[in-house]
């Protein structure tokens, strides 16, 4: 029985080609096929992942975070992110369209992924053997901001790309484009353009001229290089770019440029240069950084209830400024508001620093570092400054913790009767930490300490010998309300409860007050420190460059009436 069968013919999309062709072109075909299913399953399990995203975040701005003071009333929302949101309408046409030559050339017309930019990233990539281009959209962007996907791999990039695709498909793209700017970073701690237009320009972004426009775009490929307080050049040259990206999209011509260019930028002079408004908010930012993580303040949305009494402090620093000015008048020095001062060089007026304590708790009721934040940020209730007669009472604890005479007045002979070392131990158990001498030049003052130790040395003695830990935030609550951190006052023993007593007896009794009013022997440094029914206050006088402030009689008499006119809150 013959097996022959005849030989079926190729079909008719083959037979145009070589017969020797036919088998590769199968098998191509059917790697192709099954490739295809592979990219297709690839491209599934993306949008599946993606799928697991909220997309209401990219719409979901982080707010400002508040600050109160203890009896809930607002002190500032500026601490971590003071971010203001713009709509479509605030951004001028000339400022949209320098960041779409600058960005993203195609952005109103690609459905989010820029294949063609894609592509030539890709193979740029391949070649370098590594992430050395981008490729990412305005849309691509907004996603990797939102959801913090920023590490480098293809993975990552698959899942962004699925996500895009989803943003695309939900928002508008003038949605998009103000919720990229209302995001990014832009430098000098501003998030979202229109803060970084007040920040850089003081003006909000609808009221740029074209220049600064150019020149906001170009910050943003590198808001620390970029930015114009730091190296103004640099933001020139890129403000400079935009425009020639512009001129070759022809949005502009050449003459717009050099008119753009002839066109003076407006910056924020170095004087009115802010990020925090105050040596408190400054302090409590410092706290805060050490209570949540860097990511959980940009959140925003946080209540920080601080320990501030904002009445007290603005009575305390009103005071003083009043008593240093009566100085300043008398002297004929230069007041600080009709003086120039460069950046970074010391401060040639009179400054004074204050601290108040809840005594009982080690809550800081004023925080005052300086005279004028905007002249110096220098934070002076942690600079050393030497102490003179203001450090009598721990002389006093020292010689009552061994059973000794406590002799007011007479600090040397108080002194004499335990020894420099005793003195040294307790004046450290008080929160004092020196350096100190070991000869009875100690007794007499010649050590230095901070105006907040002296605060948190005065609370030990009016605590009945325990040693608060000062502390700026009281609670902190979450955009939901919940509380996500509650303060717990730590004290610590330092003293006996008699010891503690009888060196209070070296402060004068005023109007229901123990006070020391001072100056230091070189008339340099003058000490208030004040132990009223509320708090522990210690206050500093003096100049940054030590220098004679006035002679010690009139410096006394000064602080005194000072202290009166505080009464005995």
């Amino acid at each position: 029985m013959s097996t022959w069968r005849p030989i079926s013919p190729p079909p008719r999309w083959l037979r145009w080609m070589p017969t020797w062709l036919h088998a590769p072109v199968k098998w191509a075909l059917g790697f192709g096929v099954v490739g295809l299913i592979i990219v297709a399953g690839i491209a599934f399990s993306y949008f599946c992942l993606a799928m697991r995203f909220d997309l209401d975040e990219v719409a979901r701005l982080p707010a400002s975070n508040r600050v109160l003071d203890r009896t809930g009333r607002e002190i500032a929302a500026s601490t971590g992110t003071s971010r203001r949101l713009i709509t479509r309408a605030d951004l001028p046409d000339f400022l949209v369209k320098a960041l779409q030559a600058r960005e993203d050339a195609r952005f109103f017309d690609h459905s989010g992924v820029d294949v063609k930019g894609l592509l030539r990233a890709t193979f740029r990539n391949l070649k370098d053997g590594d992430f050395t281009q981008g490729a990412s959209t305005l849309t691509m962007q907004l996603v990797k901001n939102t959801y913090e996907n920023r590490a480098k791999s293809i993975h990552r990039k698959l899942l962004e790309i699925a996500l895009t695709l989803r943003v695309e498909s939900r928002y508008k793209k003038d949605e998009i484009l103000t919720g990229y700017l209302n995001r990014i970073y832009f430098g000098a701690g501003c998030h979202g353009i229109e803060e970084a237009s007040r920040t850089y320009f003081g003006r909000s972004v609808k009221d740029l001229n074209e220049g600064e426009c150019a020149m906001i775009i170009g910050i943003i490929r590198g808001p620390v290089i970029f930015s114009p307080f730091r190296n103004f050049k640099a933001a020139e040259a890129q403000r400079n770019e935009v425009l020639d990206r512009m001129i070759a999209m022809k949005f502009i011509t050449a003459e717009d440029k050099a008119r753009i260019i002839a066109t003076p930028i407006r910056l924020v002079k170095d004087d009115d240069r802010d990020n925090q408004p105050s040596y408190a908010l400054q302090a409590i930012r410092r706290e805060l950084d050490g209570i949540l993580d860097e990511e959980e303040v940009h959140l925003g949305g946080l209540t920080i209830v601080s320990t501030l009494d904002a009445a007290w402090q603005e009575r305390l620093e009103t005071e003083l400024a009043r008593a240093v000015e009566s100085l300043e008048t008398e002297k004929s020095w230069k007041h600080p508001s009709r003086a120039v001062y460069a950046a970074g060089q010391p401060i040639d007026y009179v400054q004074f620093a204050a601290t108040t304590l809840e005594t009982k708790s080690g809550a800081i009721l004023a925080f005052i570092g300086g005279r004028d934040f905007k002249h110096s940020r220098l934070d002076r209730t942690r600079i050393r400054r030497d102490l003179g007669s203001a450090f009598e009472p721990f002389v006093a604890a020292a010689a009552a913790e061994r059973g000794k005479l406590v002799l007011p007045g007479r600090a040397v002979q108080t002194g004499r009767q335990v020894g420099p070392a005793e003195v040294q131990r307790i004046a450290k158990r008080c929160g004092i930490s020196g350096p100190f001498l070991d000869t009875e030049d100690l007794f007499r003052g010649s050590v230095s300490a901070t105006p907040m130790e002296m605060a948190i040395g005065l609370s030990t003695l009016g605590n009945q010998g325990k040693r608060p830990k000062p502390f700026l935030i009281r609670e902190i609550r979450n955009a939901a309300g919940e509380v996500v951190y509650t303060a717990k006052p730590e004290l610590f023993p330092a003293l006996s409860p008699n010891g503690a007593n009888e060196a209070k007896s070296v402060l004068q009794s005023r109007a229901g007050t123990k006070c020391f009013t001072g100056a230091t022997g070189s008339e340099r440094e003058a000490w208030t420190l004040r132990l009223g029914p509320k708090g522990a206050t210690s206050i500093w006088i003096g100049f940054d460059q030590p220098q004679v402030i006035a002679p010690e009689p009139r410096l006394k008499a000064l602080l005194d009436e000072f202290v009166s006119r505080l009464g005995n809150e």
